[in-house]
């Protein structure tokens, strides 16, 4: 999945036009990193094709607290996390995605694989921050870019450029589009 994000994460650019990404990252038990606001498409890659994947349990708590003091800071349009599991406490996360959902920055969360408690819970933070849920297949680099597409359209237009790149592009960037549009 690491390796399709890095190949797919141009496209972010290409379809939002001017949108600043940070990228940011854990591994191993206690790293945690995050880049300064990139607003071109070869810093970011560049960035990208040196995180190296480590074992470790995660750490969406830590992602989630950073999003939050960068949405105080200022706009954060929107986050976008990639991942598989959830071995935190599914309390605190509800927490820091209601505190997301306050200041107008939706989670929008990607889910590679299938556990279920990993669905309950990403479900649960995209309700309260006001984002959305989507599972994608590991092998499919065209569902992760939709997804990834769609929500460069929303960062960069709100609602109504989602909607159009849903009905565009159909698929599960179309399921995004109906969740954030029917709450």
């Amino acid at each position: 999945t690491w390796r399709e994000a890095r190949r797919l994460q141009a496209d972010m650019f290409e379809v939002a036009g001017g949108l600043a990404i940070q990228l940011c990252y854990y591994r191993g038990i206690a790293d945690f990193f995050a880049t300064p606001w990139l607003t071109q498409a070869r810093d970011l890659k560049s960035r990208m094709e040196h995180v190296e994947c480590l074992g470790g349990l995660t750490q969406i708590a830590r992602v989630l607290e950073h999003a939050v003091a960068e949405a105080r800071r200022g706009r954060v349009n929107a986050v976008v996390f990639v991942g598989d599991c959830v071995e935190e406490d599914a309390d605190l996360l509800s927490q820091l995605a209601g505190q997301l959902g306050v200041v107008n920055t939706p989670v929008f969360l990607f889910q590679e694989g299938d556990d279920p408690e990993a669905r309950r819970v990403f479900r649960h933070l995209a309700r309260l921050s006001g984002g959305a849920h989507c599972h994608f297949d590991a092998g499919s680099a065209r569902q992760l870019a939709d997804l990834l597409g769609a929500v460069a359209a929303y960062a960069a237009g709100g609602r109504v450029a989602l909607e159009k790149f849903g009905h565009d592009r159909g698929g599960l960037a179309l399921q995004l589009t109906h969740q954030l549009t029917h709450r």
